[in-house]
C-alpha cells in the first residue's frame, strides 16, 4: 500500500524549512496526499460565503491563511544544489468543488455595470466520475445545460526556500509557490531546485479545472487526492521551475507586471534550450520568434490581489528538440 499523508494531518500555511517532515520517501516511491481546499473546508454549500467573518479564524492573519498545504515530505538523497523531479501520477477531486466571488478581489470588484459582481458569492460545481470509474478523468457539472471536463491540477506546491520563509497564499519564487498552473498535472513532471536536505515538498490547493489567468480569483477549488513520486537529480542547478510534458517543455515565471513574467519565462526557456538541447544563442532566439509552436500560457493573473505576482509559461513543444547533453 502507498505511504499516505492523511488530511487530518496538521496542515501548513507557510513553506517552512523548520518543520518536522509528516512523510519521508525514497527516490521513485509512490505516496498519496490527501489535501484540503483553499478555504480549509470552511465553504461546503452555497449558503458559505466568502467573507471575513465566515472564514475565520483564517481569515484574521495578514496574509490571510489560506491555500493549506500538506507537508513538509522528506525525500531520501535531496540535498541543496539539487533539482528535485516531481511526477504527478494522478489526481482524484472530490465529488463536488467550490468556487467564490470574494469582495474586494478581481477585476469586477468595483464594477458599476455588474455590482453583483461585487460579492459575496459561492457556486457549488458537482462532479461526476469518468470512464476510469473516479473524477480524475470526469466532468464538472455547473447546471443542466453547462458540464466540461474536469482538469485536475495542483495549484499551490513548491520546496521550502533558502532562507526566507514564505506563505502559501503569496508566496511564489524559483522554489514554487501558488502559481495555478494547469500544468502541474499527470503525468507531467515538475523540477524545482533544492535548497535543503530532503527537499522539503509541500503541496496543496488543487483546482478540479481552471480557465486561462483565473480571472475572478479562484477556480473550481477542491478537495483531493494527489498521487506522486520523487526522484533527484544531482548537483544541478536551475533558475527556476520547470515543467516537462509528454509533448513540451515548460518554464515558468511569476513576476509583476505581466511582461516581466513573460519575459523572464521566455529566457529561461532559452537557457534551458542552449544548455540541455544544443540550441546556439541565434537559433533558440530565432525559433522562438519565428515558430508557431512556441507559446506563453498565462496561467495565473489575478487583479486587485495585493501580493500576488502573475504567473507565465513559455513552452515549446518537444519535436523541436535535439536529444539533450
Amino acid at each position: 500500500m502507498d505511504k499516505r499523508v492523511r488530511r487530518n494531518t496538521e496542515l501548513s500555511y507557510a513553506f517552512e524549512p523548520a518543520k518536522k517532515p509528516v512523510l519521508r520517501v525514497d527516490q521513485g516511491e509512490r505516496f498519496v496526499v490527501e489535501t484540503e481546499d483553499n478555504l480549509t473546508g470552511r465553504v461546503r454549500s452555497e449558503k458559505d460565503l466568502p467573507t471575513d467573518s465566515h472564514l475565520e479564524p483564517f481569515s484574521g492573519y495578514s496574509p490571510p491563511k489560506h491555500n493549506p498545504m500538506s507537508g513538509p515530505i522528506w525525500v531520501k538523497g535531496a540535498h541543496n544544489g539539487d533539482i528535485l523531479e516531481v511526477s504527478i501520477e494522478k489526481i482524484v477531486p472530490a465529488d463536488h468543488g467550490i468556487s467564490c466571488i470574494f469582495p474586494g478581489i478581481g477585476p469586477m470588484c468595483d464594477s458599476m455595470k455588474w455590482p453583483e459582481l461585487a460579492g459575496p458569492y459561492t457556486k457549488v460545481i458537482r462532479h461526476i466520475p469518468g470512464p476510469s470509474g473516479d473524477t480524475s478523468d470526469g466532468k464538472a457539472v455547473y447546471n443542466e445545460k453547462i458540464e466540461w471536463d474536469l482538469r485536475p491540477f495542483v495549484g499551490t506546491i513548491g520546496v521550502a526556500a533558502e532562507y526566507e520563509v514564505h506563505s502559501s497564499l503569496l508566496g511564489q519564487g524559483p522554489w514554487g509557490g501558488n502559481w495555478d498552473c494547469r500544468d502541474i498535472a499527470p503525468p507531467n513532471r515538475l523540477l524545482l531546485p533544492c535548497f535543503h536536505e530532503g527537499g522539503l515538498l509541500y503541496l496543496g490547493d488543487v483546482h478540479a479545472g481552471q480557465g486561462d489567468a483565473e480571472w475572478m480569483g479562484t477556480a473550481d477549488e477542491v478537495r483531493a487526492e494527489v498521487t506522486l513520486s520523487c526522484r533527484v537529480i544531482k548537483n544541478r542547478s536551475i533558475p527556476y521551475a520547470r515543467i516537462v510534458r509528454e509533448d513540451a517543455i515548460i518554464s515558468i515565471c511569476s513576476d509583476k507586471p505581466l511582461e516581466e513574467a513573460i519575459r523572464r519565462a521566455t529566457l529561461y526557456l532559452m537557457e534551458w534550450m542552449i544548455d540541455e538541447y544544443r540550441f546556439t544563442p541565434k537559433d533558440a532566439y530565432i525559433v522562438i520568434s519565428a515558430n508557431p509552436d512556441f507559446r506563453v500560457n498565462v496561467y495565473q493573473m489575478v487583479l486587485n490581489c495585493p501580493g500576488l505576482s502573475y504567473t507565465a509559461g513559455a513552452l515549446l513543444p518537444k519535436k523541436y528538440l535535439a536529444a539533450p547533453r
